[in-house]
């Protein structure tokens, strides 16, 4: 069993940077691919970023790649999702998801653990 716990975001002007962290409790933690997703009002819940088991591989969606950067601590078992350059496009609850799999894939029926989420409000 993991546990996901979110912290981090919040509100921020257009342009502006904020940073997830999502630490995780379980002893594999090391093992598990780790993603993020965003759910904005009215809108399905979408892919934001991934990172392997081992932080080799990382993929982004392309309306965040160049601004966006997944990290991994395994030390400290958890990730941080960098954001910068902020869109309102970019307003959600952001999700953090563990899989199993170990890949950090980038599809939400691959994740197994969810976290509560974590309000992030851009204003133009």
């Amino acid at each position: 069993q993991v546990q996901l716990v979110e912290s981090g975001g919040g509100l921020v002007q257009a342009g502006g940077s904020l940073r997830l962290s999502c630490a995780a409790s379980g002893r594999t933690f090391s093992r598990y691919g780790m993603g993020w997703f965003r759910q904005a009002p009215r809108k399905e819940r979408e892919f934001v970023a991934a990172i392997s088991w081992n932080g080799g591989s990382t993929t982004y969606a392309d309306s965040v790649k160049g601004r966006f950067t997944l990290s991994r601590d395994s030390a400290k078992d958890t990730v941080y999702l960098q954001m910068n350059s902020l869109e309102p496009e970019d307003t959600a609850v952001y999700y953090c998801a563990a899989e199993t799999g170990g890949l950090g894939r980038s599809y939400i029926r691959d994740y197994d653990y969810w976290g509560q989420g974590r309000q992030v409000t851009v204003s133009s």
